[in-house]
């Protein structure tokens, strides 16, 4: 299989290129105020680091524990929030979709189509974002061995699409829990494509706390130093202004207060490197 080339680039950020990619954002829109908050403030703060960051937001919680939970806005509005967020701000933006039709709508707004964890095998849907051109961000499914990510590659490279980088978050060990294996970051990294370590989707606790999901959000800063030293391209953080409020996926969530001192020390074990 071709190896990848040196960089990835995705509109002003680079992947591979020397520096690590932040992809930062909540895990939901929960209003169109709430998210433009969370992109001015995350930008600020990024700005301050000295990091490229990829804003990130969900339209749709599609894959939720209980169907009460809240999932977010319809598709063409979302991403035309999200749309608006990265030209005003002048970033990439990224969100998942889940069908054929949404990877087709959301290409019109959005740089990064992510193939969520739970879809990665599904060829119909990697065919239609892969024809759309952009880049793929191809979450690694829970129940997937590292290098099994070879197969999805051939088939978005068949499409007619070498912009994409695969995401670890984490594999399931037993019931309500998942581990990460920093040997993974290595192994598909030497099977020559980017790989973003996701810190906190891989410290979810799947249906854990019965009717939702659970987390343990004080240990994803503790995951992501760790990919860093392990040599990913790139780190994958979800952060709220409160995680007690987030509508989706507060447990596993960094508060926005945190954020600031886990990129500067991310960037200075990158720098260790």
């Amino acid at each position: 299989m071709p190896v990848k080339e040196k960089t990835l680039e995705i509109g002003p950020c680079t992947l591979g290129g020397g520096k690590p990619l932040f992809i930062l954002g909540p895990c939901v829109i929960e209003s169109e105020e709430f998210v433009w908050r969370m992109a001015r403030k995350i930008k600020a703060v990024c700005q301050e680091a000295g990091v490229q960051f990829i804003f990130k937001a969900s339209y749709d919680k599609a894959n939720r524990t209980s169907g009460k939970s809240f999932r977010g806005l319809d598709v063409r509005e979302g991403c035309r929030i999200l749309g608006a967020i990265g030209k005003e701000l002048g970033v990439p933006v990224t969100t998942d979709v889940h069908s054929p039709e949404e990877a087709t709508l959301a290409a019109e707004w959005i740089d990064v189509l992510q193939i969520p964890a739970f879809l990665c095998r599904q060829t119909d849907l990697i065919q239609a974002a892969a024809e759309t051109g952009r880049v793929v961000n191809v979450k690694k499914g829970q129940f997937l061995a590292p290098l099994d990510v070879r197969n999805i590659a051939e088939k978005l490279i068949g499409f007619g699409n070498r912009r994409f980088f695969f995401t670890e978050r984490g594999t399931t060990f037993g019931y309500n829990n998942l581990v990460a294996d920093m040997r993974s970051l290595y192994w598909i990294r030497e099977a020559g494509f980017y790989i973003v370590f996701d810190a906190t989707h891989s410290v979810q606790r799947p249906g854990g706390a019965g009717d939702k999901t659970g987390g343990d959000g004080v240990l994803a800063p503790v995951l992501a130093r760790a990919a860093v030293a392990a040599g990913c391209d790139g780190v994958f953080i979800e952060t709220h202004e409160d995680p007690s409020l987030a509508f989706s996926d507060g447990p596993n969530q960094i508060p926005l207060a945190d954020l600031p001192r886990l990129l500067n020390q991310l960037v200075q074990i990158h720098a260790l490197l």
